[in-house]
């Protein structure tokens, strides 16, 4: 299990020294170093007027315990036994978070689960089951090409290993969907620049904009500030959207109406550089791949956020309505060819029949896979949530 954002940014040493116990002893008793090795072992001192129960176990009162201020009161404040040293605070348990999650997952896919899972009940392994099978990884977008490489690894596994129950089946089925999904499962690096800049694209209606809101809102967790910019400044509705989230968030919006969006893009960025923000998320208008004036529009976009900052936009994401199945192999061909894709975000897999369209799209571009950053099942704020290969998988079979 994993938050929400893996950080691949290496972690600071830890600075804290085991506490400087040899430095307060000589300022306070005037004894070496080496006599208070650890507050656990006092060195007898001269007796002083402790209360009994601090007296009893040691004819002598302990020298003063690490955990004590230079130049503090002597004998009178020494506790009667020095408690550990706190051990450093945890992180917050993500487990019970994914708990929940998975739990939203699996509901949301339970239309593709049933056509699939329920094969597997009672079922004898024989070629009536993968008939079965094809139809049902048909059924769910996984297409024909990845339908037949899925069978044909199936029936080879099958073989090999003696399977003979239709649960080891339904398991060997689920490694190997695992297998295939791990190319979309990979980290975004939340520390690679200051300000990271993020380019969010889309068809319309997939969920950019509601997107930005939640991804900000997780930003924000991780300690990062945020500046969102609305590219889409011909559509009142987007920016007033886009401002609503950044109220939510307390973040402020870049915007412009009927401005240019590559302009409202540069100055976001600019802004970005002179207050240190962590993060810059440019939103941009929804646009079908096939028009090709828009195309064209978002294409400038990229590059002059490459000219408001090097290397800019760091990430590239492009979000997919998880309901339009294998159409999102098309639109993802299309996007990557015009601003060089780096990660992509599938929302409303709630309640759609395609899941399969996902384990397409990881086979079909197992040459150049495109990470799968987060997955969306609602429209709550952690209805949004890292990509996990296992975790999908099981929602599908399980």
């Amino acid at each position: 299990m994993f938050g929400f954002l893996r950080r691949k940014k290496t972690p600071a040493p830890d600075t804290s020294a085991p506490a400087a116990a040899p430095i307060v002893a000589d300022a306070a008793a005037g004894t070496p170093p080496a006599a208070v090795p650890a507050p656990t072992a006092p060195e007898p001192a001269a007796p002083a007027p402790v209360a009994p129960s601090v007296a009893a176990s040691a004819p002598a009162a302990p020298a003063p315990s690490a955990d004590r201020w230079v130049g503090s009161p002597a004998p009178a404040l020494t506790p009667a036994a020095p408690p550990a040293p706190p051990a450093p605070p945890a992180e917050p348990p993500a487990p019970p978070v994914r708990t929940g999650w998975m739990a939203r997952l699996k509901q949301g896919l339970t239309k593709t689960r049933d056509n699939l899972a329920g094969l597997f009940v009672g079922a004898r392994i024989d070629e009536a089951l993968y008939e079965e099978l094809e139809t049902a990884l048909l059924v769910s977008d996984a297409g024909v090409e990845t339908t037949r490489h899925l069978l044909e690894q199936l029936k080879r596994r099958v073989k090999e290993q003696r399977l003979t129950d239709a649960a080891q089946v339904r398991e060997a089925l689920r490694a190997l969907i695992v297998e295939t999904l791990m190319a979309l499962e990979r980290p975004i690096d939340i520390d690679r620049a200051t300000p990271l800049v993020v380019m969010i694209s889309g068809v319309n209606g997939a969920g950019k904009t509601t997107s930005i809101g939640k991804l900000a809102h997780h930003l924000q967790r991780e300690g990062k500030t945020i500046l969102l910019a609305a590219g889409d400044t011909f559509r009142a509705a987007a920016r007033e959207q886009l401002a609503e989230w950044g109220l939510r968030n307390g973040v402020q919006v870049v915007s412009q109406q009927g401005g240019d969006p590559a302009a409202v893009a540069f100055d976001a960025v600019s802004a970005g550089k002179a207050r240190q923000t962590g993060v810059v998320i440019i939103d941009t208008a929804g646009r079908l791949p096939t028009q090709n004036h828009l195309m064209d529009e978002l294409r400038k976009i990229h590059r002059v956020l490459g000219k408001a900052m090097d290397e800019a936009p760091h990430e590239s994401l492009l979000v997919l309505d998880g309901n339009t199945g294998q159409n999102m192999l098309a639109q993802v061909k299309a996007f990557d060819d015009a601003v060089r894709l780096t990660g992509l975000v599938v929302t409303k897999l709630d309640g759609t029949a395609k899941g399969g369209a996902l384990v397409a799209l990881a086979h079909t571009r197992r040459e150049r896979p495109i990470p799968v950053y987060f997955i969306g099942v609602g429209e709550g704020l952690d209805d949004l949530q890292a990509f996990s290969a296992s975790e999908f998988a099981s929602a599908l079979l399980d």
